[in-house]
């Protein structure tokens, strides 16, 4: 069942996408494309990869235009598409032979638009700060994709667990149960280190 498109702006912007709207797509564009690339770098680990899954995406988005239909809200769709792509990468990155893709210690530190500094802060609480949160992505690392996703589709973008199910293709149990044994499993290896 189509969702009630005036209840998203951003569903109001990819119809007019579709009816060939040059600057509702770069609204998009703009509006989203931080966040998908911070998503695809937990996935790919390196900023310029993330940086060319992203391009992809919206250039698929683009391209399939004429074929989209608002079922859910535009955001829900997008993390579709991205969590889609990112484990396809790591699905090839697999089957290759290669190691998986993982986060790197200074993509987040070196990019300012990703970091958020505080003048406020001593540079020992930003160092412990800086290693907590490297301890998390390295555990975050070892989690299997889909548990990955739905955490990060739930905690850090803020989806619920009925957009996390529509954006996985699974039921919102599963969505339940993925973050919650990733969460688990975060937990106690935290408290291993």
């Amino acid at each position: 069942m189509p969702l009630n498109t005036d209840t998203d702006p951003d569903v109001q912007l990819m119809l007019a996408v579709q009816r060939g709207d040059q600057s509702a797509f770069e609204q998009l564009f703009k509006k989203h494309v931080k966040g998908v690339i911070g998503f695809a770098m937990q996935f790919v680990g390196r900023r310029a990869r993330a940086e060319e899954l992203s391009q992809d995406v919206f250039l698929q988005i683009f391209r399939t235009r004429a074929r989209y239909v608002p079922r859910a809200r535009f955001r829900t769709w997008l993390y579709r598409m991205v969590s889609n792509a990112c484990l396809s990468e790591l699905r090839r990155a697999d089957h290759r032979g290669r190691p998986r893709p993982v986060v790197g210690s200074d993509d987040r530190q070196t990019d300012p638009e990703l970091v958020h500094e505080s003048t406020s802060r001593s540079s020992e609480d930003e160092l412990l700060d800086r290693e907590a949160l490297g301890r998390v992505r390295a555990v975050l690392r070892e989690l299997p994709p889909q548990q990955r996703a739905a955490l990060l589709l739930a905690r850090v973008e803020g989806l619920s667990y009925e957009e996390v199910a529509t954006t996985l293709s699974c039921s919102v149990s599963a969505v339940k149960s993925l973050i919650h044994r990733a969460t688990v499993t975060l937990r106690q290896r935290l408290r291993e280190q």
